[in-house]
């Protein structure tokens, strides 16, 4: 089985290194390069290729945001999985207008980053559990007026779970256990779910969700 490739953009030597060598423990995972600027995380990964890059938001030379925006722009296939500390919900506002794929603290456990690779890695989104609560509340006003009819005409009710699922971060595997159906009745809810609602990737899925407030009760 190959693993799945990481490359580490973080200006702070020490976490770097710790990074480094909780991701390397993993059987299923190591990492192909390092940077400790924005600038050099851009043209390392270019040439790496790696399957997910680990980008510190606050890092010298460019900082992790217009870093993430720009390595989307000219190398899309790469995931990006943010690293902070900041809890604000307009950094991942900005985060997911720039394109990364996942969003996880720096004061969480370990088994969250891992969790984080895992999930972007396979093209899923991943939002930080102990921030997804505090960001969906934020939307709850201005969702409630947006819901109208949206889920009741254009999504069956498997649908909009699918759909919730996505955007909480769970991988088709965890959504088809937590469902009692299969990974593939999964994938094909959420291609309806891309076609219906004329979105592009699970980041849009992310925004439509919370707009939708679909999700104040979790």
């Amino acid at each position: 089985m190959s693993k799945i490739t990481v490359f580490l953009a973080e200006d702070h030597e020490t976490v770097r290194e710790g990074i480094k060598l909780l991701i390397n423990s993993q059987d299923d995972m190591e990492v192909i390069g390092e940077a400790g600027d924005g600038r050099e995380a851009i043209r390392l990964a270019q040439e790496l290729k790696p399957d997910v890059l680990i980008m510190d938001i606050s890092m010298p030379e460019l900082n992790g945001l217009k870093a993430a925006a720009k390595l989307k722009r000219i190398a899309p296939d790469i995931k990006i999985l943010t690293l902070t500390r900041h809890t604000d919900d307009a950094y991942l506002q900005e985060l997911l207008l720039a394109g990364v794929s996942g969003y996880v603290l720096k004061q969480s456990a370990s088994s969250e980053l891992l969790r984080g690779i895992r999930s972007v890695s396979t093209g899923d989104n991943f939002l930080d559990p102990a921030i997804t609560g505090k960001i969906l509340g934020s939307y709850v006003g201005k969702a409630n007026k947006r819901r109208g009819d949206i889920t009741g005409t254009k999504l069956t009710e498997r649908e909009a779970e699918v759909l919730r699922y996505i955007a909480l971060g769970y991988s088709n595997k965890e959504i088809a256990a937590r469902l009692d159906i299969s990974v593939k009745t999964v994938e094909a809810h959420k291609a309806n779910c891309l076609k219906k609602l004329d979105i592009h990737s699970r980041i849009d899925i992310v925004r439509y969700a919370i707009l939708q407030g679909w999700m104040q009760d979790n």
